[in-house]
């Protein structure tokens, strides 16, 4: 049991419903979409066994992954997911929506790039939707969307830098909207990984 990792680091959760809570991120290869505001290089990877990651990780406190991308559901299987869980490891995925999501995963966090109304089909329940937003971006109406505990409007930042004409559009909309909730890249502005 092999996946392709392209990075693995212990953070704090930079943004949405889990922010501020510390995490061991697993960052696999391979995404199915090209994203132009897309700040990960997920093309570059390492075969590692479940083991070898089991190890790496163990040398954190944390129980908590988050497997990332790349698009994750691409590599991920519930028979992988089964062993972290037997280590005592709760693991979040951050998921795109394109594909199905393993019935392991304990925290869901869908970030639709495209075609909202097609993702309650893969994926009908998540704990949260964070949709990333430029100025000018039409907003969804919540309800495309699968249920979730919180759906979120994240400014897209400039690399590292805060785009306030970004979080000023995602204000006004949330105002307009309320069931949204506004999510800041805070491990950018705090300049963590």
């Amino acid at each position: 049991m092999k996946l392709t990792v392209n990075e693995i680091f212990y953070s704090l959760q930079g943004e949405g419903g889990r922010s501020g809570e510390a995490s061991i991120f697993v960052r696999l290869t391979k995404c199915n979409l090209a994203c132009s505001f897309c700040d990960t290089d997920f093309a570059d990877g390492e075969d590692m066994t479940v083991d070898e990651i089991l190890k790496e990780i163990s040398q954190y406190p944390c129980k908590w992954i988050i497997w990332t991308g790349g698009e994750p559901t691409i590599q991920l299987r519930d028979e992988y997911l089964a062993v972290f869980r037997e280590h005592g490891y709760k693991q979040a995925i951050e998921t795109n929506g394109t594909r199905r999501v393993p019935s392991l995963i304990d925290y869901i966090t869908c970030s639709p790039k495209q075609d909202y109304e097609s993702i309650k089909g893969r994926i009908p329940v998540v704990n949260e939707i964070r949709i990333p937003v430029s100025l000018g971006d039409a907003i969804p109406d919540i309800s495309v969307f699968p249920e979730a505990d919180n759906y979120f409007l994240s400014p897209i930042f400039d690399g590292d830098k805060i785009n306030l004409q970004n979080v000023d559009y995602c204000v006004e909309q949330i105002k307009l909207h309320p069931g949204w909730r506004l999510s800041l890249q805070v491990h950018k502005l705090i300049h963590i990984e």
